[in-house]
């Protein structure tokens, strides 16, 4: 699978190889994909590519880096001043080297129900979820949005899907080799896709596409600006209110500069979406989340709708019912370390000297703004280990609340609504209301 495969219609099975031109600026080239193979190392012998917006972030002083096979924005003005900046105000995200497919075709909500453990056939126009791509024993190859467009959008697509840039060969892959002969598949390679994030961020954008205010939490819609078509959801990856805008690759800068204009809109690097992401407790593909992680132990069951649950009937189906009933093997955690000690990936935790888990993201605390009730690392944390009365974790808690004196690490769970938390307007305030109330109920006597 080569990048600038479009209308892939019927699955590749084990064994065969397929033929496919792809198109990197104009340049055809010929790939030969066989499903036995990792599509991984197609894209690593490939040259890095260019997003529509290039030249854009190079005039802008952009420190350029290589990522998912594109060059990208590490930072403009320094990743601090810029995570401030997203939390304050409004920041403008490139994310066009996201894989962004359009689906359509007889039974295609039955054919992606194989596929993703969320409920498609309840998805409604204009609507959005959370969801991820599962092999055959449960474990996470990919999570990803999905969405039902509405008023003809993407070429009267039945669904609309967003994947991480670094896995999208490998998804669509993936989703060929299981997808019936009657789906088609559209990489929309000639879509351009920014995300617009920060408590000022509805302001920004009301003032460009008026009807956006209108949008709530994971609602999306096609709009207008100036005759280019915006698809449109109301959401993000940094904990804040804000959109994220697909659109006609030719027509990105022009509305980049608009936004831009703006006195509450700055361009945001890489560096600040991992560091803003992390703060808000949102999990990483390639790190906090892999193929030996699981739904349940990365906490995303909510993601799994109760029919869903019930019918099961989805590629590892069976171990995610196994974890709903008996648990995961592990847990993905917050840490918030004590003192300056900084904790990166792949560092071990030890409680008195049981090796309990590792550090799968970290960052410096003074990377991470203080509205945070925790900061630090996410890890994974055996079950048969993680004893709640003994870890010190009310110290992830804004005070007064109760403290451990005998752990210097502080270990918070993780809560289930991450991804389903609209926060923006008041960061600080519901994140302390919702961790309170989580570690009410898995803790009884934890004073708030």
């Amino acid at each position: 699978m080569t990048e600038g495969v479009t209308n892939i219609s019927g699955p590749v099975r084990a064994g065969l190889s397929v033929a496919a031109t792809l198109s990197r600026k104009g340049r055809p080239m010929t790939a030969t994909y066989d499903s036995n193979d990792d599509v991984a190392t197609l894209e690593e012998a490939l040259p890095l590519e260019a997003l529509p917006l290039d030249a854009w972030h190079r005039a802008r002083g952009a420190r350029m880096v290589g990522f998912a096979g594109y060059h990208m924005p590490i930072h403009y003005d320094g990743i601090m001043a810029e995570h401030s900046w997203t939390r304050e105000h409004a920041g403008l995200f490139d994310v066009s080297h996201m894989g962004q497919i359009g689906f359509s075709g007889e039974g295609v909500d039955e054919a992606l129900e194989m596929l993703l453990p969320s409920d498609i056939k309840g998805l409604k126009p204009g609507r959005q979820r959370y969801s991820m791509l599962l092999d055959q024993d449960g474990g996470i190859l990919d999570d990803l949005m999905v969405a039902r467009p509405a008023d003809g959008a993407f070429d009267d697509a039945a669904i609309y899907m967003v994947v991480n840039g670094a896995t999208k060969y490998d998804d669509m892959a993936w989703m060929i080799e299981h997808l019936p002969d009657e789906v088609v598949m559209n990489h929309m390679d000639e879509q351009a896709l920014l995300a617009l994030q920060g408590p000022e961020a509805g302001e920004a954008m009301a003032a460009l596409v008026p009807g956006t205010a209108a949008l709530t939490f994971m609602q999306c819609g096609a709009f207008d600006w100036n005759g280019v078509a915006l698809w449109i959801s109301r959401s993000g990856y940094t904990g804040e209110d804000g959109f994220e805008i697909s659109l006609p690759a030719d027509a990105a800068e022009a509305f980049a500069d608009a936004l831009c204009a703006l006195p509450q809109v700055k361009p945001i690097g890489l560096g600040a979406r991992d560091s803003l992401r992390l703060e808000a407790g949102l999990p990483l593909y390639g790190h906090d989340l892999t193929p030996a992680v699981s739904t349940i132990g990365a906490d995303l069951g909510f993601a799994i709708g109760k029919r869903r649950r019930a019918e099961g009937g989805f590629i590892g189906h069976g171990r995610v019912m196994k974890e709903l009933a008996d648990g995961p093997g592990t847990k993905r955690v917050g840490l918030k370390i004590a003192g300056r000690l900084p904790a990166r990936e792949g560092a071990q935790i030890f409680v008195g000297d049981n090796l309990v888990g590792e550090v799968t993201s970290g960052a410096l605390r003074r990377a991470l703004a203080r509205r945070s009730p925790w900061a630090g690392s996410v890890c994974r944390i055996a079950r048969s280990t993680l004893r709640w009365r003994s870890m010190c974790v009310a110290s992830a808690l804004p005070p007064p609340s109760r403290r451990c004196r005998s752990c210097r690490i502080a270990i918070a769970a993780l809560p289930d609504f991450s991804f389903r938390l609209f926060v923006g307007h008041d960061f600080k305030h519901i994140m302390t209301v919702f961790v309170i109330m989580i570690f009410k109920q898995i803790i009884p006597g934890v004073s708030s």
